[in-house]
C-alpha cells in the first residue's frame, strides 16, 4: 500500500503547530497503525529528519497510551485502540489525517503526544480505600453480589485513554470519571468513602478544565472498551446522593 499521511507536527507546548504531508510506501495491510508510523519514522530518520513523536506502550489494547485522532475519529474508524487498528481498514492511495487529542485539559507535549496527567490527578483525588486488617477472613466472608461485581468489572475496563474527552464537543471527562467512581463505589472495600470520593473526583475534574457533559453520547461511541452511557447516569445518582448529605 502507498499512503499519504497528513501529520500534526508541533515542537513543544508553546510552539505553533502545523499539518505536514508525508508519503509512505510498502505498507502491509497486516501492519497495525503504529507499525505504519514506525515505518514513517524509519524513513524520516534515514533522511536526517525529526521523527514523529507519538505515545505507545503495550501495543495490545490494554494500556490506553496510543491516543490519536485519525481522520477526525478518536482511535480511527473502528471501535478499538489505535495500536489494534490495522491498515487493512484503509485503501491503497488513501490520504490519512493524524492528529493528537484535542482538549484544553490535554496540552500537547510534542507532535502527537499530549499530557493526560489530569486523569491521574482525578483518580488521586478519590483518596484511599478502606480495607479491614487483622486476621485473615474466611474465604468469601464478604460476599459481593454478582450484579455489583459485574457492574464494577464493566467499569474497570476503562483504560484511561482519553478518547471520550477527545470525541466530546465540550471536552468532558464525565465518562472517564464515572467509570472510575462506579468501579470503586459498588464494592464493599472503600464504601465509607464513597460519597466524599464522588465529590472530590468531580471537583478535581472541574478544576482540571474539562468541559461539562451534555449527554450527547460521542464519548460512549468513541470508547474502545464500550463503557456504557448508563454509567454517567449512575455516577450522577451517586453525586446527588453525596450532595444531599451536605458538607463534610
Amino acid at each position: 500500500m502507498k499512503l499519504t499521511l497528513r501529520v500534526w507536527r508541533q515542537r513543544g507546548a508553546d510552539a505553533p503547530g502545523h499539518m505536514a504531508s508525508y508519503e509512505v510506501d510498502g505498507i502491509s495491510e497486516d501492519m497495525s497503525f503504529l507499525e505504519m508510523l514506525d515505518t514513517l519514522n524509519e524513513d524520516l530518520i534515514l533522511r536526517g529528519e525529526d521523527p514523529v513523536a507519538f505515545d505507545h506502550d503495550c501495543r495490545e489494547g490494554i494500556c490506553g497510551a496510543c491516543s490519536l485522532v485519525i481522520n477526525g475519529d478518536a482511535h480511527g474508524p473502528e471501535r478499538t485502540t489505535t495500536c489494534q487498528l490495522h491498515m487493512r481498514t484503509f485503501d491503497d492511495g488513501d490520504t490519512i489525517d493524524v492528529e493528537p487529542w484535542r482538549a484544553a485539559a490535554f496540552p500537547v507535549v510534542k507532535d502527537l503526544v499530549v499530557d493526560r496527567g489530569a486523569f491521574d490527578r482525578i483518580i488521586q483525588a478519590g483518596g484511599y480505600i478502606t480495607a479491614p486488617t487483622g486476621s485473615a477472613p474466611e474465604a468469601h466472608a464478604t460476599a459481593v453480589p454478582k450484579a455489583d461485581a459485574d457492574f464494577a468489572f464493566e467499569h474497570a475496563e476503562c483504560i484511561g485513554c482519553g478518547a471520550c474527552v477527545a470525541a466530546c464537543p465540550n471536552g468532558s471527562a464525565m465518562l472517564f470519571t464515572s467509570a472510575k467512581v462506579n468501579h470503586l463505589n459498588v464494592l464493599p472495600q472503600g464504601s465509607p468513602e464513597r460519597e466524599t470520593r464522588v465529590l472530590d473526583m468531580v471537583a478535581r475534574m472541574d478544576e482540571e478544565g474539562f468541559g461539562g457533559c451534555t449527554l450527547t453520547g460521542e464519548c460512549a461511541t468513541a470508547c474502545p472498551k464500550g463503557i456504557p452511557l448508563p454509567s454517567i447516569a449512575a455516577m450522577n445518582k451517586e453525586w446527588l446522593r453525596a450532595v444531599r448529605k451536605g458538607p463534610r
